[in-house]
């Protein structure tokens, strides 16, 4: 095996890194700890030795790495009892962790591509120097913030993968792969706005509430800012304003998960999609600048739920084979007229199961335009419901101006779907 000076150079230099990180961090402590812009390189270029002499089997490489694994054993145990003595010992199995990386840059530079190298360095460096920053972050997340990312870890990476891409049932070609794949893009588009919502910003007013909550949910969010503006009348102008941008941000959210799915009908959806929500934030913008002056300053609006529940994801699997068999069964009963109409039913319910329905191909047999016209019309049905809710939970009079563009937005997609794709 031969050694070309490429890689000579990129192991020591990045051992070097690694070293003069080490010793920032470490070189003012008390204590003298292991490893070092000396230390580094040589146990790099020891590792990266060890491992030309024997390169198939790499014995001399692992018996240099059992002599170092007992030094620092000796080290480790030595900063236990300081520990437990009460004399400071902090980064304890840090220390030892970086000697073993120094010692493994060197066969990993030559046995793999320099990037796998350099990112082990980099990150090892990032880490290193962010240890109070992690630790702070660490006390500040709530034990059940870390089990919402082990749920969508395990949505994503272990139920996922298992599932056969291949139809289980006659009834609709959908795949259980395709069902869960679709289940994944709607939690990680949530997830993403829910962690935004909850950790990014530092104002969480009616616009980031409207605007995240328009991607999660524009549903749930018309309802949280109606049910606002019975409680908080001062507040009435800015949130009939967020209520109309939610629904804006709604059409891109639909454009966004169809193109996951099926390119070809979101490039086909896109001007609609675009113009309705431009529409709409015009609409509401327009709403603002009349009222810029009325409302007192916003107030926090919180933020949703964790989307990760395991029982909604179920639910949302459920439904989504449901609406893919009944719009199968319409289609083949009453052809595109009832699709249509059912695409007008589910739009009171939860839109999306539908809508990545047909963006999978779970109804065959539906052109383009057909698709494009039942999405539009779905989620037309939907902002109708959200106008009722507004109505419901803001009362008749401070009501009238959300309502009134919900419902213009709901003709303007019915007249976009009939005259631009029938």
């Amino acid at each position: 095996m031969t050694v070309s000076f490429d890689k000579f150079a990129l192991t020591l230099g990045l051992s070097f890194f690694l070293g003069l990180a080490f010793e920032g961090f470490y070189g003012h402590a008390p204590a003298r700890r292991p490893g070092g812009v000396r230390t580094f390189p040589l146990l790099a270029l020891v590792g990266a030795g060890l491992t030309l002499l024997d390169p198939a089997r790499l014995l001399a490489f692992t018996a240099g790495l059992l002599v170092l694994g007992a030094w620092l054993f000796v080290y480790y145990r030595r900063q236990l009892r300081e520990s437990g003595a009460g004399v400071d010992s902090g980064g304890v199995l840090m220390v030892p962790v970086c000697n073993l990386i120094a010692y493994l840059l060197g066969p990993v530079v030559l046995l793999q591509p320099a990037w796998l190298g350099v990112g082990i360095t980099v990150t090892t460096v990032l880490l290193l120097g962010a240890r109070e920053r992690l630790h702070d972050i660490a006390r500040r997340v709530p034990a059940y913030e870390i089990i919402t990312a082990g749920k969508f870890m395990v949505l994503t990476g272990i139920v996922l993968p298992l599932l056969p891409k291949t139809p289980v049932t006659a009834l609709t070609p959908l795949t259980p792969y395709e069902v869960w794949l679709a289940v994944v893009a709607v939690s990680t588009l949530s997830y993403a706005s829910y962690l935004v919502q909850r950790y990014v910003s530092t104002e969480r007013g009616v616009l980031l509430a409207a605007i995240f909550g328009g991607l999660y949910s524009s549903t749930a969010t018309t309802v949280v800012l109606a049910r606002r503006v019975r409680e908080a009348p001062d507040e009435a102008h800015d949130l009939q304003f967020g209520i109309i941008v939610a629904t804006g941000l709604m059409y891109l959210r639909l454009g966004l998960v169809i193109a996951v799915f099926n390119l070809r009908l979101a490039l086909a959806l896109a001007p609609a999609l675009l113009g309705l929500a431009a529409s709409a934030l015009v609409a509401s913008a327009l709403w603002w600048w009349i009222t810029r002056n009325r409302s007192a300053p916003s107030a926090s609006m919180g933020v949703p739920g964790n989307p990760l529940e395991i029982s909604t994801a179920l639910v949302f699997a459920a439904m989504f084979v449901l609406i893919s068999l009944a719009t199968g069964w319409v289609k083949t009963h009453f052809g595109h007229a009832g699709v249509y109409t059912l695409a007008g039913i589910v739009g009171v319910t939860d839109i999306d199961p539908f809508v990545l329905s047909l963006a999978q191909g779970g109804v065959s047999g539906l052109s383009l335009a057909s698709m494009a016209i039942a999405v539009l019309v779905a989620a037309s049905s939907n902002n109708l419901l959200k106008a009722c809710y507004t109505i419901a939970f803001a009362g008749l009079r401070r009501s009238v101006v959300p309502a009134a563009a919900l419902l213009g937005l709901a003709v303007l997609g019915v007249a976009v779907a009939a005259f631009g794709f029938g």
